[in-house]
């Protein structure tokens, strides 16, 4: 055992943040920044003609609109830990972008508006959470504004997710009647949403009583509130620490991320609550732990043009053993090439800073002329390590895709094949014809893929739907061409593969029909 690395690794904080759109998630991670120090002010997503944007929202089109489109990357320093923090895409059509980041991390963050209560893609997104087995911390959000009954928040989680839900707090009142929280983990204290000016925000209770003279004494929502409180340490859940780490329990705490409302609270019993960096499966089913001596780690995420005026590339790679330094050599377990670490950075907000050491749990950006691709392992020792594959998913939807102008080929070409291999769009092109096509899980990514290319490489690009298709791969050694028909498109992936676009589900049957021994894979 390495005990300066271990103690290293174990001041490691590495969550994501996830939610169904417009929960808050976004405005959350930046709360969590201003308290980390490397923010001044919270620009929030929704103030556009103030010029202040999320600080996480790095690119042209989410300040455009408002939302995250892709998963950012920060870190900051907080009571003694390192926080690595990743604010994904709440929207459906950027899921596989989120899913893959959930593989980066050891704990999520799940935000759930007070008013809506669990939505679609939250629920998709916990699915992959639990799927892992990694703990989950809930935060209630939006409680400035009228929404649900508390209780039923509660209840709900486990009524619709199946995981215990625990409250670490409990608002006492909501919306416009909101006085403050009850901070049921922290002594009995109550968190003032408007303290009178010069006092403190906390009200220390004796005995779960409000002291005389403080603005809850005699305060009949108070007096419910505590009703409320008996009944839920009478009936509700306790806290159990080892079923928080297990994925079975969640703990849940309210506030308003807006305001910056219960936000500090929450994060300082989050980094204490949390996880450090664990073990990973390497190899098949061995178990590769954090403070191993060799450095090794993962591509999750590779994004072009986060700073347009150089072009650059960026591979991020969360680091799961060893220690990275500055110049150390890395072999690409894919191709067994020895690549050169001398240029990776870290991000504080929109800031970029110099790595000069990574541990077990950090993200680190690598600055990427071409060598890396989604789902590669690096190592550094002589023992090859790989990880397990990340999670790919199959499009659905389908467009053909050409320059606007044929004069700017070279642009259209450098800016199809960098944004594909971020891996949010897939590239294939007729068998025939050789014409691009590309596809996406959600036609959102469309518009983001004709926006950068026009904003980022200079080539406007024509698109031209052609519907919801099914991809089956084939077998080259039992493929004919003349298989090919109007109904299923006979295309090729980015490395040659080939594969039929099924117009449906119909088409797909047909062609089993007329060719029962030709075997079709969802997959490579």
């Amino acid at each position: 055992m390495n005990k300066e690395l271990l103690d290293k690794v174990n001041k490691r904080r590495t969550f994501a943040i996830i939610s169904h759109p417009d929960a808050g998630k976004t405005t959350i991670t930046e709360q969590m920044l201003l308290l980390g120090g490397v923010i001044r002010s919270a620009g929030t997503v929704k103030a556009r003609k103030t010029g202040n944007y999320a600080t996480s929202d790095w690119m042209e089109i989410e300040k455009k609109r408002g939302i995250s489109v892709t998963s950012s990357v920060m870190q900051f320093e907080y009571q003694g830990k390192r926080i690595n923090i990743l604010d994904t895409p709440g929207h459906q059509d950027f899921s596989e972008d989120t899913y893959r980041t959930l593989m980066a991390v050891d704990a999520a963050v799940m935000v759930i508006d007070s008013a809506r209560g669990i939505e679609p893609q939250t629920k998709k997104l916990f699915k992959v959470v639990r799927q892992r087995g990694i703990p989950v911390f809930t935060f209630m959000n939006k409680l400035d504004r009228d929404g649900r009954e508390p209780l039923d928040l509660v209840a709900e989680l486990e009524e619709v997710l199946g995981i215990e839900g625990v409250a670490m707090n409990w608002p006492i009142g909501i919306g416009q009647s909101l006085l403050g929280l009850y901070d049921l983990a922290n002594q009995r204290r109550v968190e003032l949403y408007h303290p009178e000016e010069g006092k403190d925000r906390f009200i220390a209770l004796a005995d779960g009583k409000a002291p005389a003279g403080s603005p809850l004494a005699d305060d009949p929502q108070f007096e419910e509130t505590l009703g409320e409180i008996e009944l839920l340490e009478g009936a509700g859940a306790s806290f159990d620490r080892a079923k928080v780490l297990a994925g079975q329990q969640t703990p849940v705490f309210f506030g308003s991320a807006l305001t910056n409302f219960g936000v500090e609270t929450f994060l300082e019993q989050f980094v204490d609550l949390a996880p450090a960096p664990g073990e990973h499966k390497v190899n098949g089913d061995e178990e590769l732990k954090p403070d191993d001596d060799e450095f090794s780690g993962f591509i999750f995420k590779i994004q072009a043009n986060m700073n347009p005026q150089h072009r650059d590339r960026i591979a991020f790679v969360r680091v799961c053993s060893g220690e990275f330094s500055k110049g150390l050599d890395v072999t690409l377990a894919r191709t067994g090439k020895q690549v050169r670490l001398n240029n990776a950075v870290e991000f504080e907000s929109s800031a970029r800073v110099q790595v000069s050491e990574a541990v077990a749990g950090d993200i680190v950006g690598l600055y990427d002329t071409g060598n890396f691709q989604i789902g590669d392992s690096i190592y550094a020792g002589k023992r090859k390590l790989e990880f397990p594959p990340l999670p790919e998913f199959t499009p659905e939807l389908f467009m053909r895709v050409s320059p606007k102008n044929v004069m700017k080929q070279k642009s259209f070409h450098k800016g199809m094949n960098q944004l594909v291999q971020e891996g949010a769009v897939q590239l294939y092109r007729n068998y025939q014809t050789d014409d691009y096509i590309l596809g996406a899980v959600g036609q959102l990514q469309f518009e983001v893929f004709q926006y950068r290319m026009k904003n980022e490489y200079n080539s406007e690009v024509e698109i031209t739907s052609i519907g919801h298709r099914v991809a089956r791969w084939i077998n080259p050694d039992q493929l004919d061409p003349k298989m090919s028909s109007s109904r299923n498109l006979l295309v090729k992936d980015r490395f040659g593969n080939p594969l039929f676009l099924f117009e449906n589900a119909f088409a797909e049957r047909w062609f089993h029909d007329k060719y029962p021994d030709v075997e079709l894979t969802e997959k490579l």
